[in-house]
């Protein structure tokens, strides 16, 4: 793959530290004209190493930053909608990739680890989470000692609008987003075989110990998320509503 093939650097925030060792970039993508969004990538450290989990292309400055950190091994893959920047991390860092089999979106990622309940993660007292029923590949992650919860699109938590364009805003408020946690819509809508429900999947989910999470687009939920999400689990698949 050639450099001018990659996605551009977006605009973003400096490395954050969130918890020990564990960092957050919030950067931003262009979908089109007058369409921007936010989205985030998770960095891990380990000895050195660098584990980058939904991965998002840094400028010249920020991949300085990213250097002064450590050295990038490993790529995580949880989710089919996101992939865009994982090839030029590749190319640039020769980053090993975890993701499951069978994406649809950016299809030609070949994960040199197929990730699956049973698959000890490149991070200590880690755990993968599959979501079991959906039709399309979509995984969490949890960083046990901290008690966060690592996802793409399928649970997110935005505490406001940042990096959001104004047409994308009133996009966003008629398909039903708004601020605080939820389960995404448009995800949810899209990876529910016909005619099933993923609340087996979100009932399994909850038997995790998690206190934060952190998503692919919107901010960090500090506490409380595991609280939150159960209600919303409830609320999602009350028998007098109707789910995807």
């Amino acid at each position: 793959m050639t450099q001018h093939a990659y996605s551009p650097a977006y605009p973003h925030d400096p490395i954050k530290e969130i918890f020990p060792d564990i960092y957050w970039v919030q950067g931003s993508i262009r979908l089109g004209f007058g369409l921007r969004m936010n989205r985030n990538m998770v960095i891990i450290r380990q000895n050195h190493e660098l584990t980058l989990i939904n991965a998002v292309r840094l400028t010249a400055q920020g991949l300085a930053q990213l250097d002064q950190l450590g050295r990038v091994k490993h790529l995580i893959r949880l989710g089919d909608f996101h992939g865009l920047d994982e090839q030029f991390y590749i190319d640039t860092y020769q980053a090993h990739l975890w993701s499951q089999k069978h994406h649809a979106t950016y299809p030609a990622l070949v994960p040199n680890t197929i990730i699956s309940t049973s698959t000890k993660p490149p991070i200590a007292n880690a755990e993968f989470f599959i979501f079991e029923s959906a039709q399309y590949p979509e995984a969490a992650l949890l960083i046990k000692p901290v008690k966060l919860l690592i996802t793409t699109d399928s649970i997110q938590y935005w505490k406001n609008w940042k990096y959001m364009s104004f047409l994308t805003k009133i996009i966003l408020l008629i398909m039903g987003f708004r601020l605080g946690l939820f389960i995404g819509g448009p995800w949810l809508k899209r990876v529910t075989p016909k005619g099933m429900s993923l609340q087996i999947d979100f009932e399994r989910l909850l038997q995790f110990d998690f206190d934060a999470l952190i998503a692919a687009h919107g901010a960090l939920l500090n506490s409380n998320a595991k609280t939150q999400l159960t209600h919303i689990v409830q609320q999602t698949y009350s028998p007098n509503k109707k789910v995807p």
